[in-house]
């Protein structure tokens, strides 16, 4: 079963190589991009947008770890804040039981 994984996971790799070469012997063009206040240097399509996928990639993982590490920051006081009142609850309760009025 794990031979079969890893050949399946090897095609896969294979496969993505594959296009990454057919696209990109099909888009070279060089391109100059204009932003408005200066000028990228020509370069191939296929560079400008792989790299504008790339750079997309690490954003978006740079952005998720980022709300990944708040979300884990907010679960951690409040786990602490439950574990408090779960004490004053408890302490509450067993003063009842000692202290009868």
């Amino acid at each position: 079963m794990r031979f079969l994984k890893r050949l399946v996971v090897a095609l896969l790799v294979l496969l993505v190589l594959l296009a990454g070469i057919l696209f990109t012997l099909h888009n070279m063009t060089p391109v100059n991009i204009d932003l408005i206040f200066f000028t990228l240097p020509e370069a191939s399509l296929s560079l400008w947008l792989l790299g504008a996928f790339a750079l997309g990639g690490v954003l978006g993982v740079l952005l998720s770890s980022v709300m990944l590490l708040s979300l884990k920051t907010r679960l951690y006081y409040l786990n602490k804040k439950m574990a408090d009142t779960r004490q004053e609850l408890n302490k509450l309760r067993t003063t009842g039981l000692k202290d009868p009025v």
